[in-house]
């Protein structure tokens, strides 16, 4: 089963996410924080980590920064920052792909397909 890692501050994004990627087959963590989401990230081995950057405590880059420093899970940044240089911020420290929101599921499910495949 595919192990997917979802980190975002918001309850209802955590519960909304892990309803709609249990329901799909996947097996889902979640984490509230970066500082969570670096220590579940080591303890589960995620297989895709699907990322908000606007955590409390350490955000989301530095999640991408450290993440990347020992794996190369792909990342996938979902994220309320619009502005491109959030965007080339968060690609140049590691992400595999950048999804604005608010969003689609099938657009999320396609990508966390497209991130499994390489």
């Amino acid at each position: 089963m595919t192990r997917v890692l979802v980190v975002d501050d918001e309850p209802q994004i955590l519960r909304g996410l892990g309803t709609n990627l249990r329901a799909r087959g996947y097996d889902v963590d979640t984490a509230p924080d970066g500082e969570r989401a670096l220590t579940v990230a080591a303890s589960t081995l995620p297989d895709v980590v699907i990322l908000d950057l606007g955590l409390p405590g350490i955000d989301g880059v530095e999640v991408i920064r450290g993440l990347r420093a020992w794996t190369r899970t792909p990342i996938i940044v979902l994220s309320a920052r619009h502005h491109e240089p959030a965007k080339v911020d968060a690609l140049d420290a590691g992400a595999d792909d950048y999804i604005t929101k608010p969003f689609g599921m099938p657009e999320l499910l396609a990508r966390i397909r497209a991130a499994l495949r390489r």
